[in-house]
């Protein structure tokens, strides 16, 4: 009995490996799809995208070209700017952290250097900046950024 179970274990072993795989190279393949450009100023940073109807909807926007926003200060812990059009929104209440931007109305990107709890729509976060790097780069008053696709 035991000889018999052996090249089916070995079988359904080889499957799995199979499927673990494919999934992991899918999974790779989708993450190099979620990363956008965010401009600042002259500073270009990267940011990876949420997994959300409302990212996606962002990035076949881009497709279309960048977005460029005009952001003002907002309550000593955000900027805040109008996209110029909507997005899907998926409200819910969540706490945001420096360096996240979230989707806020539908219509408006907030990016945070503070933190603040609030039903927003999650859209990202900018990848290898400290909290202190993102307060210099956005400096005090109005900026502009910008969206793009990664080149």
């Amino acid at each position: 009995m035991k000889k018999r179970a052996l090249p089916f274990l070995l079988a359904l072993l080889a499957l799995l490996v199979f499927a673990i795989t494919a999934c992991t190279d899918e999974k790779g393949e989708e993450s190099m799809e979620n990363k956008i450009s965010v401009i600042i100023g002259e500073t270009k940073l990267t940011a990876t995208l949420a997994d959300n109807a409302a990212a996606v909807a962002l990035v076949e926007r881009l497709r279309m070209g960048s977005v460029t926003i005009e952001m003002s200060d907002y309550g000593g812990w955000e900027k805040v700017g109008s996209f110029g059009f909507d997005l899907p929104a998926s409200d819910e209440q969540i706490t945001t952290n420096p360096c996240e931007f979230v989707l806020y109305q539908g219509d408006r990107l907030v990016i945070f250097y503070g933190s603040n709890s609030w039903s927003y729509t999650r859209l990202g976060k900018i990848d290898s900046v400290t909290q202190a790097e993102l307060v210099e780069i956005l400096g005090s008053g109005d900026v502009t950024v910008t969206l793009a696709l990664e080149e």
